[in-house]
Order: C-alpha cells, then sequence, then structure tokens
C-alpha cells in the first residue's frame, strides 16, 4: 500500500479551512523542567471536542453532491461519529452512527442532539462495523469510516502541519494510538517536513489492537475492554488498507498504559493544567509522569516534546470519580 503523501494533508488544510478550528499550541509547565519543554495542543478546543472533526469534514468535503444525498455512515466510539453529525448537519446530509453498548451515555447523547440517527449494535467495534457493512450494501450509504480512509487520515495530518509551524524545534511528538488515523496523519505530514522527528504512540493495555498487530505482524483481532481511555477502544480491521503500514512505518516507539495511570493522568492535566480532558487525551501526560518510565526514554523523547490533547468528551460523572479518587481506575487490583 502506498502511504498517503504530504500533499494531500495541505488540500485537506484547504478544504477544512473556516470549518475546523486551528488550536493553540499552550506550554505545559507541569510537565516540563529544566532539561524538557512540553507544550499541548489543545484539540479539545474544537467545535465538537476532538481531533476527529478534521479528518470528518475533509471526507464530507470530498464526496459528491448525489453522494451526499445518500447519506453517511459509520461506527465509531463516539468522537468520529459526532464529528460526522456535525460536519453533515452543516451540509444537510443524513448521517447514521454505529456504536457498541460500550460507548458512554454521554457521547450517544452529543451525537442524537445533532440530529444524526445513532445505532447500537453489540458490545464492540467490529460488532457495529457489522451493521454499518449492512446498511451500506442495502441502503447505499456511504460509509466514512473512523481511522482507515485516505481523507480521514489526511485531515488528522493538518495537525502535524499546525504544529511545526508554530513549534519549528519540536524534536517528539507524542500521540494517542488506537485505529491508528490521527498518528499515520501527523507522522506522514511531520516526517516528511522534518523527517528526524520523534513518533511515539500511547495506548491504553486494555484492547491494544494496534500494539497487538505490530507485534503479530499482521492486523489481528482483540477483545475489546472497557477502560478509562474509551476513545481508543476497538480493533484496526483485519483488511486494514492504509494506518496498519502508516503506523508501522512512521513510529519510533510505543507505551502500553495502566488505566491508574491514565486516572492519574487525567487528574494531574486538571488539577495543574486546568484541562477537563478524556482518558484517551491523556496518555502523553501519562507517559512523562512516571518518573522511571520518562528516564528510561529519555533519548527517544528528546527535550521539545509536544503532545496531542486530543478530545474533551468525557462523562463528568466519571471525570469526577476519577478526580476524587473514587473510580475503579485508582484500586491497587485494576488491571
Amino acid at each position: 500500500m502506498k502511504l498517503i503523501d504530504l500533499a494531500a494533508v495541505y488540500r485537506a488544510r484547504r478544504s477544512i479551512a473556516g470549518r475546523v478550528t486551528r488550536t493553540p499550541l499552550i506550554p505545559a509547565f507541569s510537565l516540563s523542567d529544566e532539561h524538557t519543554e512540553v507544550r499541548l495542543k489543545l484539540e479539545t478546543t474544537q467545535p465538537t471536542g476532538a481531533f476527529k472533526l478534521r479528518g470528518a469534514v475533509n471526507a464530507l468535503a470530498n464526496l459528491s453532491d448525489e453522494q451526499l444525498a445518500r447519506g453517511v455512515v459509520c461506527a465509531s466510539t463516539g468522537n468520529h461519529g459526532r464529528a460526522l453529525a456535525w460536519g453533515a448537519s452543516q451540509l444537510g446530509a443524513r448521517a447514521t452512527i454505529c456504536m457498541s453498548s460500550l460507548v458512554p451515555q454521554n457521547k450517544v447523547e452529543a451525537i442524537r442532539a445533532l440530529g444524526a440517527d445513532v445505532r447500537i449494535h453489540g458490545r464492540s467495534q467490529d460488532e457495529a462495523q457489522q451493521l454499518v457493512d449492512k446498511l451500506v450494501a442495502e441502503q447505499g450509504m456511504n460509509e466514512i469510516p473512523p481511522f482507515d480512509h485516505a481523507d480521514v487520515i489526511a485531515g488528522q495530518g493538518t495537525i502535524g502541519l499546525e504544529i511545526l509551524e508554530d513549534w519549528p524545534e519540536v524534536d517528539t511528538l507524542i500521540i494517542g494510538l488506537s485505529g491508528g488515523g490521527l498518528l499515520s496523519g501527523i507522522a506522514l505530514a511531520a516526517k516528511a517536513i522534518k523527517p528526524d522527528i520523534r513518533i511515539i504512540g500511547v495506548s491504553p493495555r486494555r484492547g491494544a489492537a494496534m500494539a497487538a498487530s505490530l507485534e503479530a505482524g499482521k492486523p489481528v483481532e482483540v477483545e475489546e475492554l472497557e477502560t478509562l481511555a474509551d476513545s481508543l477502544g476497538g480493533g484496526i480491521g483485519l483488511d486494514n488498507r492504509y494506518t496498519y503500514e502508516h503506523v508501522r512505518s512512521l513510529m519510533d516507539a510505543y507505551v502500553l498504559l495502566e488505566e491508574r495511570e491514565i486516572a492519574a493522568s487525567m487528574r494531574h492535566l486538571y488539577r495543574y493544567e486546568q484541562l477537563v480532558a478524556e482518558g484517551a487525551s491523556t496518555l502523553g501526560a501519562a507517559l512523562l509522569l512516571e518518573p522511571e518510565r520518562r528516564q528510561q526514554m529519555n533519548e527517544q523523547l528528546g527535550s521539545k516534546i509536544a503532545i496531542i490533547v486530543s478530545g474533551r468528551n468525557v462523562d463528568m460523572d466519571a471525570f469526577t470519580a476519577v478526580i476524587d479518587g473514587t473510580h475503579g481506575a485508582w484500586r491497587a487490583d485494576n488491571p
């Protein structure tokens, strides 16, 4: 599979201009020290609260009027569905979002509020995808998947352009990794512009499908498990066309994180950086908060690190439990 190129990312930037926010890159003093400067790329400030808007809007922009008239559909763990629903509503198109029963209710309701038809099917992303396939076959709807799609990847890559324009000296990017659309897009853009930049992927240990696939040397299925980083749940697809190869070729290292570490990073960003962020958004901070791991990865991390804080759409009851220490993730016996 030929990798998507930098030109596609620049085309995506033109397509999403005026519809998607150019997000701030701010200093994170609580994560920095005398040897390391850390900045946070706040995709939490997007209209739908997460980076997914970039890819969804770019993909919609590349559909014809006839395709839009047939409607769009996707399987989603929440944020992509919300982005697609918002983008479709701007264009007057019908959107159907298929999700598993593991998706938090706040994300389901937010998508319904945008006028999309929400279908709950099964207990995994793969099972939700089965319903998508049926709707495409029977109703001719156009599927815009959450990560393994050229236009979606190119849209996410615009984050990489913005970071390097705002901070040319950056030497390390830490990026949440699940299906790989975010990491694929950012990495291809960043490495095309600055080949020696380091790309580090971070995933929850629970249900880390891309990590398991890389270890196996091919896309594999994994059991989808509940995690604080629910946006990073789901498989990568056994017929993966783009993201597996992008991640395999462009990522320099990856780290798997425990639930307790994710909880600690959510609390840290709230207390010290005044950010409300999903668990999936905080994995980069989690990597830096563990002194022993940070020391071990010192050479890989570099001295100027950008972390993508990818979404704010967290269930606030769960968030409050994380902050006050009553969430199950804090228990020592939590896997």
